[in-house]
């Protein structure tokens, strides 16, 4: 599991601001996520889990939703 610098993380969540402003929901753990939330899509919890994305597109080929699920690494 890569570890983000705070810059990369900043220009990460900057990009979810850009989705978000064309209408694209961010979503974590299956609930849509407020800005405040997202942060944690970079920890690596204690017991190994990290979240992973997941790109939800349409059939036109056009991004409709961004999801991060919790996995774990065994």
């Amino acid at each position: 599991m890569k570890e983000y610098s705070a810059e990369e993380q900043k220009q990460y969540v900057d990009g979810f601001r850009r989705f978000e402003s064309i209408g694209v929901p961010i979503y974590i753990d299956g609930q849509e996520a407020a800005e405040e939330d997202w942060e944690k899509i970079f920890q690596v919890r204690e017991d190994g889990a990290f979240y992973m994305c997941d790109y939800v597109g349409t059939e036109e080929g056009t991004l409709k939703e961004i999801h991060f699920d919790r996995v774990y690494n065994k």
